[in-house]
């Protein structure tokens, strides 16, 4: 194979990793009825006027299947965090005594199942939105070489065929994690 269509696949190939690297990190903040520290990922407190991520101004545990700990390391911005827990669409009600927030994590219902389902397979799909939208990238870049006489019409075929073993395997990739979540959403 020409170096530069490897270059072209290489650089493939780190687009779709990406794009199931962001697919992983969305999942994580899909709250699956057990408690998980990742769930308040994407919660920022206002902290001397920045908007800081609720991990980097307090230590996060899940003592408890049912139950996250959020322990910061200045007491005074207890109630920043409560305001801001209350304000996400995570539906979770803080409990605060002081030094330390509790976050119960009530069992989902069966509709709420559903719904978190429908989005798990929502997000599913726009990540293989991204990796066929790479993919076309890629051909139109071989069909433009061949265009221009850079490659033969055997070396375009043959490109082809390893963005389609290379898309086939991201979208395989999709399935398993988007599979997974749902497994873990529907457990009772």
């Amino acid at each position: 194979m020409i170096p530069q269509m490897d270059d072209h696949i290489k650089t493939a190939r780190k687009k779709m990793s990406k794009t199931i690297d962001v697919l992983k990190k969305d999942m994580a903040s899909i709250r699956a009825g057990r408690a998980n520290p990742s769930l308040l990922d994407n919660i920022k407190i206002e902290y001397y006027g920045v908007l800081t991520p609720l991990n980097q101004i307090a230590g996060i545990t899940a003592p408890e299947p049912r139950l996250l700990l959020i322990s910061p390391w200045d007491a005074n911005v207890l109630p920043a965090i409560e305001k801001a827990i209350l304000k996400s669409d995570l539906g979770l009600n803080p409990s605060n005594d002081g030094k330390v927030i509790r976050l119960a994590i009530p069992a989902l219902t069966e509709e709420r199942r559903k719904e978190l389902v429908k989005v798990v397979k929502r997000n599913g799909e726009d990540a293989k939105i991204a990796i066929r939208q790479v993919r076309r990238e890629v051909n139109d870049t071989f069909k433009s070489m061949e265009k221009k006489s850079e490659i033969t019409e055997d070396d375009q075929r043959r490109g082809e065929e390893r963005v389609q073993e290379l898309t086939d395997d991201f979208t395989g990739k999709v399935d398993e994690i988007v599979e997974k979540k749902e497994q873990e959403i529907m457990e009772v």
